[in-house]
């Protein structure tokens, strides 16, 4: 990242950090992505500053999807996914808005385009947003995703991921990407994830899982950390 004539800039990703897309046996990519190639304008002061405290205009404290408004809780394996919103520095972004949206247990969303037979949950609506602290940091009470299978000719199961939208501190660094679990089978055929050609850049979709030591005995725990552009940036998913 460098400063010039007093504005934010941020440095080009590298290649093979961002997906490869239109892909394969994934529809949504066909009628989502541009058929041409981008125009690229100059970035003005707005673009590179704003829009400021967006915290104070989106309500923000929605952190525990794990427990609905009746106290009950959700059917799932629990879990606490926390981590830090950095830039390509390294440096943590306080005030962050952090969304996160998935799958219940049973691999279904809580909308109406899924009508897929996998069961409802009463008790899991899937979506949530907070605000990264001073640190950075940002955490989440959920449930691990189940995994469901992409309706195509050519079969193939998105494994359990869970999808993030990060809005920093300009219209520059937004953020739309998904995080999966380590050591997960269905990884290796993800058309998604592997649509990120540098090894090191999918791998930094994937989470840590932390150590039941650390965490204690009342849920899983996991470590995800995203990076707003540049040099080390979470690929878009």
């Amino acid at each position: 990242m460098r400063n010039d004539a007093g504005t934010r800039m941020y440095d080009p990703w590298p290649e093979g950090v961002q997906p490869s897309v239109p892909i394969e046996g994934y529809t949504n990519t066909w009628t989502h992505t541009p058929s041409q190639t981008l125009y690229r304008r100059p970035v003005t002061r707005t673009e590179a500053t704003g829009p400021a405290d967006l915290w104070r205009k989106m309500h923000c404290g929605d952190s525990n999807l794990a427990s609905s408004a009746t106290g009950k809780l959700a059917q799932g394996a629990l879990m606490l996914v926390s981590g830090r919103i950095l830039d390509e520095d390294g440096r943590p972004i306080p005030n962050a808005i952090v969304e996160l949206w998935q799958a219940n247990a049973a691999g279904r969303y809580a909308h109406s385009l899924d009508n897929r037979e996998a069961p409802l949950d009463p008790n899991f609506l899937g979506h949530g947003r907070v605000r990264s602290d001073e640190n950075g940091g940002y955490a989440f009470l959920t449930i691990k995703p189940g995994a469901y299978p992409v309706p195509v000719k050519d079969t193939w199961w998105r494994p359990p991921h869970i999808h993030f939208s990060v809005l920093g501190p300009s219209s520059m660094s937004r953020l739309v990407t998904q995080m999966y679990f380590p050591g997960d089978p269905l990884n290796d055929w993800d058309r998604i994830l592997h649509s990120v050609g540098d090894p090191a850049a999918r791998d930094r979709l994937i989470a840590k899982q932390l150590h039941p030591a650390e965490v204690g005995v009342d849920h899983l725990g996991f470590h995800h950390d995203i990076v707003l552009r540049g040099r080390a940036a979470t690929p878009e998913a």
